[in-house]
């Protein structure tokens, strides 16, 4: 991805959030995008990037989903998807001020704490598992 002035990529450098957040926004910038990067267009791009990685594994045993990294045209459209899914995230987070780091930081604090390791003698309820498709961590 170029800022839109010439077709070479960027040199190599060391990947961070704020970065990428910069190269996503020069981006959009330099093509006017801007007035469509809401955060109800961003939340909505985000869900369907995120259907189109669903998409990949919707037929799949669970056996075929741990090894779909092995075939190299479907792991190239899952790196896709998962680039896809991580910029409008970062987009969003952007527009909304969100930093994303710090709020992955803060949820898997509250986890940690809402779902304790079980036989740990915590206070707070040991919760198994459902086996119903649902994760705790959501």
């Amino acid at each position: 991805m170029t800022d839109g002035t010439h077709d070479q990529a960027e040199p190599a450098r060391p990947l961070d959030v704020a970065g990428l957040q910069h190269r996503l926004a020069r981006f959009a910038a330099a093509r006017n995008w801007q007035p469509f990067h809401t955060p109800k267009n961003l939340a909505v791009a985000l869900s369907v990037e995120a259907s189109e990685l669903v998409e990949i594994f919707q037929w799949l045993t669970p056996e075929q989903s741990a090894r779909v990294m092995e075939d190299p045209d479907t792991a190239h459209r899952v790196e896709d998807e998962v680039a896809d899914v991580l910029a409008y995230l970062l987009q969003l987070c952007e527009v909304l001020g969100v930093d994303v780091l710090a709020a992955l930081a803060a949820k898997i604090d509250r986890n940690e704490t809402r779902f304790p390791v079980p036989g740990t003698g915590s206070a707070a309820v040991d919760i198994a598992p459902l086996d119903d498709g649902h994760s705790p961590e959501s």
